[in-house]
């Protein structure tokens, strides 16, 4: 049930990249994911990762809703 939900809120979008930006993303098949968006989607995810921003947001809603974690 829980992953019929999911889909529901799942948002698509296409995006266009180069055959040498393509090159790059086929080389971590296997490594990032197996399939095209899997793999798109887990590069995002580790870009925004990296840069703070998902924890950032996490802890933005968090304190938004009173669920302070720290204390």
């Amino acid at each position: 049930m829980k992953h019929t939900e999911e889909r529901k809120s799942v948002k698509r979008i296409q995006v266009t990249f180069t055959e040498r930006q393509w090159s790059l993303i086929e080389r971590l098949r296997g490594f990032m994911g197996n399939e095209d968006a899997e793999i798109v989607r887990n590069i995002v995810l580790a870009w925004l990762s990296e840069k703070s921003i998902l924890s950032s947001t996490v802890k933005e809603k968090d304190l938004l809703s009173g669920n302070d974690r720290e204390h």
